[in-house]
Formats: C-alpha cells, structure tokens, sequence
C-alpha cells in the first residue's frame, strides 16, 4: 500500500510543482503574478483581488491554490504590485511565496505603451511525512527550506491589445535530501497575449492566450475567448494543451467589484478518469482614491 501512495503522492506533485507558477484558468485577470510588467494603468486607484483554486475534485491530496495580489499606480510612469501564494498538496507539502513589483511605463505613442518590470520574493517550502505511512523512511524526511526569487517582464499594450514576455523567476531550486531530489524547479518563460473585438455598442470578444516553456519541460499553452456584454457579463470557454477545456463566466455585481469562475474538465492525462475537474473562483475589487469618476476601463485585462 505504502508502494502505491508514494507513486500516486509523487506523481502528484511533480506534476503540479512541475511548473514555475500555478496555471490559472482565470490568468486574464491577474498576470502580474508571471509578469512583473503587468500594469492596471490607472493613476488614483488601487486594484485587489483573491483567487482560490481547487485541482482534480475528488482526488485526495490533489492541489489547493490561494492567491492573494495587489497593485497601485505610484503615478502615470510607475506602479508596484504585491502577490502572496498559499499551495498545498494534501498535508505534505506546503509552499508559501511572496513577491513585490516594480514597473516603469514608457509612452511609445498616444496609444501605444510599454511596461518593463522587475519582481522580487521569497518562497518557503515545507514537506511534512508524518502523516504518511513513509514517515519512517530517510528518504521522506520532515523538510523546510527558504529561497529567494528574482524576475522580470516586459508588457506591450494599448486599449485593445497586450503582448507580454516575462520570467518570474530565473534562479532554479532543487531541493535534495539523502541524496534524492524531493523538488525541483526550473527558469520558465512565459509568452501572453490578448486583443479586443468590438463586436457592436453592448458586446465585445476577447482572445487571449499564455504558452509557458520551463527548461526541461514540455511546451505548455493556454487559450481563451471570453464573450463581454453590456460592461456587466462575461462568459467563456478555454483549452489546456493536452489537459483541460473549461467554461469561465464573470460578473460586476457592483462599478468596483466583480467576481468571476471557472470549472477545467481534465481530458488526454492520467488524471481524467479519477478526477472531477478543477474550480476556481477570483473576486476583484478597485478602490478609487479620487473618486472623481466611475470606474471603468477600456481593457479586459
């Protein structure tokens, strides 16, 4: 019995820490978490939010996903930004990571605008095997381990489109214990895109894409279009490459907040015929400073 856990445990987890951050379906709505050049570019604001992901329903142990994030305008040339991430995986592994933004606008045109942005965290990584059946094994030694991560991004935009190219982490981390790599985590980059078509006076669609290539790893992308009504609805389906397709759907319930889901149904992987698919709910909310206006913006993203 212990044999097979082990295999399912790992499997688990290399596939989920596989990759350099989390792959949220809802990536649209919060890049800055892969690319520290990401700006809301709206000077007098504050931009919050909350993401909470459940992975494969059903499976035990799968991953858990919090993300809290944060970002302001300092003026019309800089903004910072804040992310903190909660992972788990079951009661074994534990990875908390925290990181600050800083990105500086260039006006390349009236409407054409380029962010280049640095990002700056800590992660600390905990696996705890006293609750396993190989807690007595020295391979699955109780471990904890704290490192620095270092990235940047540049970020490409306008009122309907964005390109971006960023890495948020370029230092790699392996973390061995008797010998055995327990985790290991690569330098990533990350290409993502978007573009708005207004379709007529009430309704807009909204392609978007992010590819990641981490060193070692398969390619990885991810697409999108996302259908928005009156300023107020959006819905929408995407694909994972050789893993999920999902259905999205957000509402403004208020000018400022808004809240947004989305459900991945597993296809082409192991995990496909054990798991119930994967939620994830974001709630975010803007706070404006000058109160001189309504809230709006003329991007999606």
């Amino acid at each position: 019995m212990g044999k097979y856990f082990c295999i399912f445990f790992f499997f688990i987890v290399y596939r989920s820490m596989g990759q350099q951050e989390a792959q949220y379906t809802q990536f649209m709505y919060n890049m800055s978490i892969i690319n520290p050049a990401y700006v809301v570019d709206d000077p007098g604001s504050l931009h919050m939010g909350a993401l909470y992901r459940t992975q494969w329903t059903g499976v035990e142990g799968a991953p858990r996903t919090a993300n809290v994030f944060a970002r302001m305008p300092l003026n019309e040339q800089n903004e910072v930004g804040i992310n903190f991430v909660n992972d788990n995986i079951g009661k074994v592994l534990k990875e908390n990571k925290f990181s600050a933004d800083f990105a500086h606008i260039l006006s390349l045109s009236r409407t054409l605008k380029l962010s280049l942005g640095i990002k700056a965290g800590v992660n600390n990584l905990a696996f705890d095997f006293s609750n396993t059946n190989v807690s007595t094994d020295p391979t699955f030694s109780n471990t904890n381990s704290t490192f620095l991560t270092i990235g940047a991004g540049a970020f490409l935009y306008s009122d309907s489109f964005y390109i971006g190219f960023s890495s948020p982490n370029f230092l790699p981390k392996d973390l061995d214990v008797n010998k055995e790599s327990l985790y290991e985590k690569s330098m990533a980059l990350y290409l993502t895109g978007g573009y708005v078509f207004e379709v007529n006076d009430y309704m807009n669609l909204k392609p978007s894409m992010v590819i990641m290539q981490e060193f070692g790893a398969p390619l990885s992308f991810d697409v999108a279009i996302n259908a928005g009504l009156y300023d107020k609805f959006e819905i929408g389906t995407s694909y994972r490459y050789q893993d999920a397709v999902s259905i999205l759907a957000a509402f403004s319930v208020t000018k400022s907040f808004k809240i947004g889901y989305a459900y991945d149904y597993n296809i082409g992987n192991e995990l496909s015929e054990f798991s119930n698919g994967s939620h994830e709910i974001i709630l975010l909310y803007n706070l404006d400073f000058l109160k001189s206006r309504r809230y709006t913006s003329p991007r999606f993203f």
